[in-house]
């Protein structure tokens, strides 16, 4: 039988005619790799099957004769991931401390040695105690109500559209009031300027028409009042919906309705805060929190866990014991209910130390300006000059839309973004006016120096004569 090997060559048998052998006789058998101790440990990790495809893949380029046989372990060992899931950890160097496409917000190290704990079995609906069912994630949800102490009551659920839909399905539901009775309605009032649209085409209005209930639209898109409120309540009315639209402000000629005044309505109130802020933060004061709705008449307050609280994606439920209770046995809630992972997350989020969110909106342009220009000099002395700019950073995921906070930036040609990206580890920035910038104020600092390493990584062809 003859083969081909390229380069005009032709072998019988594995042996060129003028008696070289074949290079592909070369190539490591399968066996041989994968006992490989390094290859062997990372099928713990990956699965054998993962792993022999990546062997494989080496195998075939050596074949091709894109790279030696001497070198197929080391190519398949350059491929080994370093988690059998597809997502990368990534750097967050865009300035905008809550970045929804990078997840939200990062967990803090409490929260991740938490889930670390929980991922095996654990006693998250069991009391060891007596050995009998116990409240799913009960210590969470202590936390929870620690950190609000104006509820009555407080559940979680999957995220913060969760929990919005869980509350207007069981209120609005025929025959039920908001005290479980009969005689209620199916009715949401809101105003027109609150029906807002929160991202990736998902708007408001759809989701809550989704639980079948009926939306009684009130005021304008500037301008709404309590007069318009109280002349749309009647018999049909389940509760009067306040949202806080917190990705976009209305500036002008404008009038909202506070939540103290809608408490006097006589119908329940359900203010939905969005960004999971808990508690009063004198760096964002227009941001709404749960504490001051709830003290202000709300009956009850939803809330994000992955944005402001800088906690793991859940749909906070706070607010009037009785009705927290009855969405909590809600037949809805079973199937929007958080594992036990987020609960781990969510509990040592709440009583554990300061989270990154936290830490990364106060940090100060002092701190951020000289850790960046020690960036530029370093990357100086390795022959790249860059430049340090005063920059302006932003709160994201929905919340704070007119809050920046100041910032500094390293400014690089815009050729770097792609390379950057692909780099290892990924380094996200933001292009301005042709320019990458990497703003730290989210990246920890002991990833400095990988950042440096990543940017001297990149090839420079764009600057070549």
């Amino acid at each position: 039988m003859w083969l081909s090997a390229g380069r005009g060559n032709r072998y019988e048998n594995g042996v060129e005619m003028n008696g070289a052998v074949d290079p592909r006789r070369r190539v490591p058998r399968t066996d041989t790799l994968l006992a490989d101790p390094r290859l062997a440990a990372a099928e713990a990790i990956l699965g054998r099957a993962r792993v022999k495809v990546l062997v494989s893949n080496a195998q075939d380029r050596a074949r091709r004769g894109e790279i030696l046989p001497e070198d197929v372990l080391a190519v398949a060992l350059a491929a080994l991931p370093e988690t059998a899931a597809g997502l990368r950890p990534v750097l967050n160097a865009t300035g905008v401390v809550l970045h929804t496409n990078l997840g939200r917000a990062p967990l803090s190290g409490a929260a991740i040695s938490a889930v670390v704990a929980a991922a095996g079995h654990t006693d998250v609906e069991l009391d060891l105690r007596t050995g009998r069912r116990a409240r799913r994630g009960r210590t969470a949800m202590a936390a929870l109500a620690e950190a609000v102490p104006a509820a009555g009551a407080v559940h979680v659920v999957n995220n913060g559209a969760a929990a919005l839909a869980l509350a207007a399905t069981a209120i609005t539901a025929p025959g039920t009031g908001a005290d479980g009775g009969g005689g209620g309605g199916r009715e949401i009032v809101v105003s027109r300027g609150e029906l807002v649209e929160i991202g990736d085409g998902f708007r408001l209005p759809d989701l809550l028409a989704s639980t079948g209930a009926r939306l009684r639209e009130v005021g304008t898109t500037n301008r709404s009042t309590l007069v318009d409120y109280a002349a749309a309540i009647g018999p049909q009315t389940a509760f009067v919906l306040k949202v806080h639209p917190s990705n976009f402000v209305v500036r002008g000629f404008t009038a909202a309705v506070p939540v103290e005044e809608l408490a006097t309505l006589g119908v329940p109130v359900v203010v939905d805060i969005g960004s999971g802020l808990l508690a009063p933060d004198p760096l964002l004061p227009h941001e709404p929190d749960a504490a001051s709705a709830l003290r202000a008449g709300a009956t009850l307050v939803t809330a994000s866990g992955d944005k402001l609280l800088g906690g793991p994606q859940a749909g906070l439920l706070l607010g009037d014991a009785d009705l927290v209770e009855r969405l909590r046995r809600h037949p809805l809630a079973r199937a929007l209910r958080v594992d036990k992972l987020t609960l781990a997350a969510l509990e040592a989020t709440l009583s554990g130390p300061e989270t990154p969110t936290w830490r990364a909106l106060r940090a100060t342009p002092g701190a951020l300006r000289i850790r960046t220009e020690r960036l530029r000099d370093h990357l100086a002395a390795a022959g790249l000059k860059t430049e340090v700019l005063a920059a302006d950073a932003v709160v994201g995921g929905g919340g704070a839309p007119e809050v920046t906070l100041e910032s500094w930036a390293l400014t690089l040609p815009e050729e770097y973004a792609e390379p950057l990206r692909h780099g290892d580890p990924p380094i996200l920035g933001r292009l301005e006016r042709g320019r990458l910038l990497l703003d730290l104020r989210c990246v920890p600092a002991e990833h400095d120096e990988a950042v440096r390493a990543a940017v001297l990584r990149v090839p420079r062809p764009w600057q070549e004569d």
